[in-house]
């Protein structure tokens, strides 16, 4: 992040632009919605800021910038649309130590003005860092089309209320209060007129001194295979409404920022043949923190049903009367056939799909090789990567074709996913040669077809 964004109060504050043409308008249509004091130094300016001036929104001098002008400015912005005169302007303000927009002039810009959604006083600001204004637009584009025009007047009356709010209990009891607000009662009062907003505050606020404080909860979330795309929309509200995250080493980063910035987030990973939380601990972490009256999420990769432990942890919660609900996710399974352009059944081939689980051998070793190793057979193992060799030597046992198809997929769904294509005979050389250190699920039976194979060679072609 080579810029950081902040909003920085204006009201009263001096802004200093010169230029008089259409990269000038573009940026005074903005600041005027500011409570700034704009200053514009145009020897030749627009009819437009001619009208501003008359209409005293700014303040017009009809010369050139001097190094004088500068005093007391806390923005300026070059807008002349000329390299010399941008870069004259642009030191005399240095020198003055005022900050520096050069318009269309990243390199030598100080600041850069982000696209915005104005719902006054809720302003959504869009940077990409100056590289693709185009998606900027496209973004404030979506952002208008889903916040309605009414949020801004319900948040000034919030603003407003904002002290009697404050009779309530600091966190969940505010946060469930203003989203009742925002999201349901405060719409249907605006509806009626702004009249009915502010008794429609009060009653919503004189039902939420009365309730008694939420019990905790448990949400057992599934994260999906990495790409926050995948995250269902219940696992986003879940995360929006989490006190405490109790995560797995598994869950990308992405899925983590997710979460409330308030929110304590806990790391409970385990580490195949390496070091790892307790399961007791995490069952008793789980409890600790519901109980407290947190609404807890225990978010798990992939799908928290598909080897997650999930029985060993509800039963925990059982035992201690706390409530909790599961939120399905997509399972590593399913976006790893996806990325080799396969179904995991396919009619005439197999009518059903084994999932197995490598990180526990002694359960491994009791599964029915005989019928894994039958032609047309699928199977899905997830953590298999330290297994593979002992999945060979037992297939190879029970009579598999050595050149039975095996696909592994590394990191499936994230922008570092990789696809190794081998067969039963060459699986663990192949591995070895391909350095995985990612999670990987391996598919027995099944190969990528033939546009996956072609699909590096096209994009090293197209780039």
């Amino acid at each position: 992040m080579r810029h950081f964004p902040i909003f920085l109060s204006l009201d009263g504050a001096r802004v200093v632009l010169s230029g008089g043409s259409d990269a000038a308008l573009a940026k005074l249509r903005l600041l005027l919605k500011t409570s700034a004091k704009i200053d514009v130094y145009a020897p030749n300016p627009a009819p437009e800021i001619e009208a501003w001036h008359g209409a005293g929104d700014l303040t017009l001098i009809r010369r050139p910038l001097h190094s004088g002008d500068l005093t007391g400015a806390t923005l300026f912005y070059a807008a002349d649309e000329d390299a010399e005169t941008d870069h004259h302007t642009a030191t005399l303000a240095r020198a003055a130590g005022v900050l520096v927009n050069v318009v269309d002039n990243l390199q030598d810009s100080q600041f850069i003005t982000p696209a915005i959604v104005d719902r006054d006083p809720v302003v959504v600001a869009i940077g990409t860092e100056g590289t693709a204004p185009v998606l900027a637009r496209a973004i404030k584009s979506d952002i208008e089309a889903r916040l309605p025009t009414t949020l801004g007047p319900l948040a000034r009356f919030a603003q407003g209320f904002r002290k009697f709010a404050e009779a309530l209990p600091m966190g969940r009891a505010r946060r469930d209060f203003w989203s009742a607000f925002f999201f349901s009662t405060g719409p249907r009062a605006l509806d009626q007129g702004k009249d009915a907003v502010r008794p429609a505050l009060e009653t919503l606020l004189d039902q939420h001194l009365a309730r008694t404080n939420r019990p905790g909860h448990v949400a057992f979330v599934g994260a999906g295979p990495g790409d926050p795309e995948l995250l269902t929309l219940k696992a986003r509200r879940a995360l929006d409404e989490a006190d405490v995250v109790i995560y797995d080493r598994l869950v990308s980063p992405e899925i983590l920022e997710l979460a409330r910035r308030e929110a304590t987030m806990i790391d409970v990973g385990k580490t195949a043949f390496g070091p790892s939380t307790p399961q007791a601990k995490i069952d008793a972490l789980i409890v600790e923190h519901a109980k407290t009256g947190a609404q807890v999420v225990r978010l798990k990769s992939g799908d928290s049903t598909v080897f997650g432990r999930l029985d060993e942890e509800i039963d925990a919660c059982d035992a201690a009367d706390v409530t909790w609900h599961i939120v399905p996710g997509i399972t590593a399974a399913s976006a790893s056939v996806a990325a080799i352009g396969q179904s995991l059944t396919r009619r005439g081939r197999n009518a059903s799909v084994k999932f197995l689980t490598g990180h526990d051998m002694q359960g491994f070793a009791d599964h029915d090789w005989a019928a894994l190793a039958r032609p047309g057979e699928v199977a899905a193992i997830y953590m298999g990567k330290a297994s593979a060799r002992f999945v060979q030597g037992r297939l190879l046992m029970h009579g598999a074709d050595r050149a039975t198809p095996l696909t592994l997929i590394e990191s499936a769904s994230r922008p570092d996913q990789r696809i190794v294509e081998t067969t039963l005979d060459t699986l663990t050389a192949d591995l070895t040669a391909a350095v995985l250190d990612g999670p990987v699920l391996t598919f027995l039976g099944l190969a990528p077809r033939a546009a996956i194979r072609q699909l590096p060679a096209l994009e090293k072609e197209l780039a």
